[in-house]
């Protein structure tokens, strides 16, 4: 059988011409992604640009507020976190940041237990009144809270309870945040029955369901909360201005007012930003940290075994 030789000067013009679509597909691609690309960092820097303001602005000293409106300070200088780590009012700035973790991170133990154990109440135990009680419950959301700030106020005064952390503490603890309560009940309510209902037949009963079964799969709720619960408590002012009267107890956001109080010889820019900026660097380090858990137990959500 003979071959027929290939001429290589007589091939189709259009397999000479195949590749184009391909480099015209791939250099469309790469506008794309760098279009994609300069977006983004658009909107990074956008974002980014007020926490590049306030930390530069802890470098300037405080003649420079008011008359330099630049992002860089003409004359840097760290001074300004020597005053800080002095304190005000006679108190080290080490207690108010005490004082701020004690009240967040009681927030959170008290709002997550609460929330959960309340949203398994409502989302798997069947007894009277269940609607009306759910409904009551979504219906605070839409009470405001100055409304029952008086109130509150005698009742925690009558127990000689101000001035002390146990009126900013002991409510998170008797699932008062109907929010987190809700949220963790629609996450519930999603999960099939079927587990449950094969634990009780084992002989478990609710305490060792919501445990061994509810708890490890509510997670990415629970971490939510978590967060939102850390990140509200931390930045609360008006709850600890009510309650807490000793500069000794304040958290962070009511020692910020004391570096502008007018009564104290006046406002001190330099140290007030540099505070502000110290106060934010926890609610990052929170954040990022929970971030990571939060996106695994996104991700494992929908494994099913």
């Amino acid at each position: 059988m003979t071959s027929t030789p290939v001429d290589i000067e007589h091939q189709s013009p259009v397999s000479a011409s195949a590749p184009a679509p391909a480099r015209r597909r791939v250099k469309r691609r790469t506008v794309q992604t760098t279009i994609w690309f300069v977006g983004l960092i658009i909107l990074t820097a956008i974002v980014l640009y007020p926490l590049l303001w306030l930390f530069l602005s802890t470098l300037k000293p405080n003649s420079e507020f008011g008359s330099n409106a630049g992002l860089i300070p003409v004359n840097p200088t760290v001074e300004n976190y020597g005053k800080v780590m002095e304190g005000i009012a006679g108190v080290p700035m080490w207690k108010f940041f005490l004082n701020s973790f004690i009240l967040a991170a009681s927030a959170v133990v008290g709002t997550v237990t609460s929330s959960a154990l309340a949203a398994y109440a409502f989302a798997r135990v069947q007894f009277k009144g269940l609607g009306i009680l759910f409904a009551a419950m979504i219906g605070t959301l839409l009470l405001p809270f100055h409304v029952v700030i008086i109130p509150q106020y005698i009742i925690f005064n009558q127990l000689g309870w101000i001035d002390t952390f146990i009126p900013l503490i002991l409510p998170k603890f008797l699932a008062t945040e109907a929010f987190f309560v809700f949220l963790i009940v629609q996450f519930i309510r999603q999960m099939p029955r079927d587990m449950d209902e094969a634990a009780r037949i084992d002989g478990a009963g609710h305490m060792r369901i919501f445990w061994s079964i509810i708890l490890p799969l509510i997670r990415p709720a629970l971490i939510t909360c978590a967060i939102f619960a850390f990140i509200w408590t931390w930045n609360d002012f008006l709850s600890p201005l009510l309650y807490l009267t000793s500069p000794e107890n304040y958290p962070l956001p009511i020692a910020l007012r004391l570096y502008n109080d007018a009564s104290s010889g006046g406002a001190d820019y330099g140290a007030t930003v540099t505070a502000s900026f110290l106060a934010l660097v926890p609610i990052l380090l929170f954040f990022i940290v929970f971030q990571r858990f939060l996106v695994d137990g996104v991700a494992t959500q929908g494994l099913k075994g």
